[in-house]
C-alpha cells in the first residue's frame, strides 16, 4: 500500500528497502512521492545519510538474502526426519 503523504526519515528507508526490487519508479510512488524520482532519491540519500548508510541508489538497499530469495538457490536437507 503506498503511503498518501511522502515518508521520511526511518520510515522512508524501510519502504524503500521493502520496495528496492521493484526499482526506483515503483520504490517512489510506495514511499508516497508518485512521480517524483528525483525527490524521492534525494530524500532517501538524505535519510540514509542521517542513519549513517551509504547509497547511490535504490538498489544498494537489496540485500544478499533479497537476492537469494529472487535468483532462486538450493535447499540443503536430510531426506528425511530420521536422517537427522
Amino acid at each position: 500500500m503506498s503511503s498518501s503523504s511522502p515518508l521520511t526519515g526511518l520510515d522512508l528507508v524501510d519502504c524503500a528497502k521493502a520496495n528496492a526490487a521493484s526499482g526506483s519508479a515503483i520504490a517512489a510512488e510506495q514511499c508516497g512521492y508518485g512521480s517524483d524520482i528525483a525527490t524521492f532519491r534525494d530524500a532517501l540519500k538524505s535519510a540514509c545519510s542521517d542513519m549513517g548508510i551509504d547509497v547511490e541508489s535504490v538498489a544498494d538497499l537489496i540485500t544478499d538474502q533479497q537476492s537469494i530469495k529472487t535468483e532462486g538457490g538450493i535447499e540443503v536437507a536430510p531426506d528425511t526426519p530420521a536422517d537427522l
